[in-house]
């Protein structure tokens, strides 16, 4: 990763702009990365990018293919566009890591997510932690880019010491700002994974 930005002498609110739009990037991702954590609630993002080998083609995503649905907590519903290829999604899922056994109907394809053990929500905890710990190093490696602008810019002349010394504490609110909604996206994923 590298940022490109030209500091401005006096302009912190567009170092902050910039700043807080590269660390959306990482943010984004966990973000992404959070919905394919399974809680005790079925959601489409399970199952949406599981790839599904049909038509003699290279895998594509779930999503592309079917109807994807969660009608009550415990339950989640595939209805392929095309039904010749439902078998080929039974296969899918049944051979996949999600620890699910499709149903099929000839139609519709259900899904039904059994209780948690406490075993497996501790081991999705310290899935989330590791997700978390990634967002934090996409955000301290945004946070580098830019203390790394800073110093040249102030070496070369192109800023003075007391706008440095500005930046550094914009710096430093910014990346408390993104660690902390990080941080809160995952103590709120945590207590839905505990939640029995």
């Amino acid at each position: 990763m590298s940022v490109e930005f030209n500091i401005i002498e006096n302009d912190s609110k567009g170092f902050e702009t910039a700043m807080e739009k590269e660390m959306a990037k990482p943010m984004k991702h966990f973000e992404i990365e959070l919905a394919k954590v399974r809680t005790g609630k079925a959601h489409t993002s399970m199952i949406e990018d599981l790839k599904i080998s049909c038509y003699g083609q290279s895998p594509m995503p779930l999503k592309t293919m079917a109807v994807l649905a969660a009608p009550d907590a415990k339950l989640l519903t595939i209805q392929p566009w095309d039904s010749s290829i439902i078998g080929d999604i039974e296969k899918g899922i049944n051979e996949s890591d999600l620890g699910l056994k499709a149903e099929n109907d000839g139609k519709l394809i259900r899904l039904r997510l059994p209780e948690m053990s406490s075993t497996r929500r501790d081991e999705l905890v310290k899935i989330l932690n590791a997700k978390l710990e990634e967002c934090k190093v996409g955000i301290r490696n945004v946070r580098q880019e830019f203390n790394n602008i800073m110093r040249d810019s102030k070496k070369n002349k192109k800023i003075s010491e007391d706008f440095y010394n500005r930046l550094e504490d914009s710096l430093k609110k910014v990346t408390d700002k993104i660690t902390t909604q990080a941080n809160t996206l995952s103590e709120k994923k945590e207590k839905e994974i505990r939640t029995v």
